[in-house]
């Protein structure tokens, strides 16, 4: 049976002893990468910064875990208000901009904490396996 490793990033930072993911086999899922910014946390800055962030994270998640944003499979954002995607489909473009290969994405309405207006968790398929 494969085993679960444990990706750790600089670019994810939580207060609580969370992974910034999980591997087991080839199957990779991130925790909840946000946009705030840990030296600012006070301002958390636009949309279109937070989703620069956010986005920005991912793809440093993917490199830890020995792969890329090639290997997502679907990601899962959460906002504050659904209705403004203009900046998030901006970051989309910008990391695939390949409409024949992208990822599935869903979008989803929630209540966010601290200043908060993005967030996001990522599903990702390795070529390599944890076995």
């Amino acid at each position: 049976m494969p085993r679960r490793k444990a990706i750790y990033s600089d670019a994810f930072s939580h207060s609580n002893p969370i992974p910034a993911a999980a591997q087991l086999g080839n199957i990779l899922v991130t925790g909840i990468v946000n946009g705030i910014d840990p030296a600012k946390p006070d301002q958390p800055g636009t949309l279109e910064e937070q989703a620069g962030l956010m986005f920005h994270r991912v793809a440093e998640i993917m490199k830890s875990a020995g792969g890329s944003t090639d290997n997502i499979l679907k990601l899962n954002v959460q906002m504050s208000d659904v209705s403004d995607r203009k900046a998030v489909n901006a970051e989309w473009t910008k990391m695939f901009p390949d409409a024949a290969t992208r990822p599935v994405r869903q979008t989803l309405h929630a209540v966010l904490d601290r200043g908060k207006l993005i967030q996001c968790d990522v599903l990702a398929v390795m070529d390599k396996s944890t076995d």
